[in-house]
């Protein structure tokens, strides 16, 4: 009998990729719920993902760490109702060069690759869930790169906004910083500007 946590899951799925109830029925011995707690890791870097999650509660920062400098470079966030992980590790089976951090305590619900590669044998519509899956990691990191190239850091510090209203109040300064690619006192004088318009 699936959980209100699976309901969640259920309904996120079906949006997504248009499953089916019997789709639904076939991947839910394969779900299981995982926590990971404020500053632990969906996955660390150079280790192979092996995993999808699907996440419940908490937001995560994908980011990496330059070895030069040993500075953090936030790549991506990744909140609520979303499918996490590091897609090339997991489809390559070989190590991930960055990190996958729960900023808040977290929890997931979590399905294995090898248990993903049975049901794409077995339903049409788990296939179209990974090819899905692979497109909407394809769009991000080409959204992530045009920004980074075509957008004004003031430009991408609105559109962050625009896409998580509420992360002033879950992710530090700081990362945001990083993310946006620009030191803490531009990220200071850019907000005081949106803030007087």
């Amino acid at each position: 009998m699936p959980t209100t946590k699976h309901t969640t899951l259920h309904q996120s799925l079906r949006q997504f990729a248009q499953l089916s109830d019997d789709d639904l029925r076939l991947g839910d011995p394969f779900w299981t719920i995982r926590t990971i707690a404020k500053h632990e890791y969906f996955n660390f870097r150079n280790s192979v993902c092996r995993q999808v999650g699907f996440i419940l509660k908490g937001i995560f920062r994908v980011y990496y760490i330059d070895p030069r400098t040993e500075q953090d470079h936030n790549l991506y966030f990744i909140p609520e109702y979303a499918f996490l992980t590091s897609l090339k590790s997991l489809l390559t089976k070989t190590t991930c060069p960055y990190l996958i951090e729960a900023l808040e305590d977290a929890e997931l619900l979590v399905i294995d690759y090898d248990h993903l590669q049975q049901l794409y044998e077995q339903s049409h519509g788990w296939e179209r869930f990974g090819r899905l899956l692979a497109e909407q990691y394809f769009v991000f990191n080409q959204t992530r790169s045009e920004s980074l190239l075509t957008q004004s850091a003031e430009e991408r510090y609105l559109a962050l906004l625009t896409n998580y209203p509420d992360i002033l109040n879950r992710v530090s300064l700081g990362h945001i910083s990083s993310y946006l690619g620009i030191k803490g006192p531009s990220l200071s004088r850019i907000r005081a500007q949106v803030a007087q318009k």
